[in-house]
């Protein structure tokens, strides 16, 4: 028996635990779309070593990479930092 079909079967018997597996697949799949998010637009992290290695250098000083800011308008924002 595969553990898939174990799992219907508690499922069946005890239909109480349908909202628990929902919740909790749920929450794993927005974690890994917050990590997946993380990794590909934090200027942090830099993929490409060869043509872009300090991807934090050549940011524009208005590019909003936060998720969530509260009362934060960057387009009014300056360059506050040397150029290298």
């Amino acid at each position: 028996m595969s553990m898939l079909a174990i799992v219907r079967k508690q499922l069946k018997n005890h239909p109480a635990l349908i909202p628990l597996f929902i919740f909790i697949g749920g929450g794993a799949t927005m974690s890994m779309m917050y990590l997946a998010r993380l990794a590909l637009k934090n200027p942090d992290v830099s993929w490409d070593h060869k043509n872009n290695p300090e991807p934090w250098n050549k940011m524009d000083p208005t590019h909003q990479y936060k998720l969530f800011t509260v009362n934060m308008d960057y387009s009014k924002l300056e360059k506050d930092r040397p150029d290298f």
